[in-house]
């Protein structure tokens, strides 16, 4: 069993036996995470919806996020990831919501702005939202999109906890 799988199984058998749903907001993974979830049996009990949102527009159609907000701080930034994952709990059904949003590379990258760097936000129903920045560097478009996706299976397991 690889890595995303045993996460996945986790999560899945963790939300499954505490009632809570999830749903994801996805840009540079392009709904890996989400995948990865149903990849898992049982998953249709825990996983509510996901959004990918790879272009600013569906940022803004899809979960809300304020173009003032894009053109201030950017697609890949604090502010655009907390607004996704609070955009796709309001939107959902969901007890949790986690959004990533990054540069996977290979090209994309700036100094301020990284290959490598991600910004990830977990939103709860309880009104906390809380946010990491993750910096993988450049270790390839796969490895980071792949990090991002542990990451926030992590986010989502330990956020979860409190609530078997």
């Amino acid at each position: 069993m690889t890595d995303l799988a045993h996460l996945s199984l986790t999560l899945v058998e963790q939300m499954t036996r505490s009632g809570q749903m999830v749903a994801t907001a996805e840009s540079c993974t392009g709904g890996m995470i989400a995948a990865t979830i149903t990849d898992t049996a049982g998953s249709s009990a825990v996983l509510d919806r996901g959004f990918v949102t790879y272009s600013n527009e569906a940022k803004q159609d899809m979960i809300g996020v304020s173009l003032a907000t894009l053109e201030a701080h950017g697609a890949v930034s604090v502010q655009t990831a907390i607004e996704m994952a609070e955009g796709a709990l309001a939107r959902s059904r969901a007890d949790l919501a986690v959004a990533v949003t990054g540069v996977a590379g290979p090209s994309g990258g700036s100094r301020e702005k990284p290959v490598g760097l991600v910004h990830m936000a977990l939103a709860r129903r309880s009104g906390q939202t809380s946010h990491r920045e993750l910096r993988f560097g450049d270790i390839g478009r796969d490895a980071i999109r792949r990090a991002t996706v542990s990451e926030a299976l992590e986010a989502l397991i330990a956020a979860g906890r409190g609530k078997e």
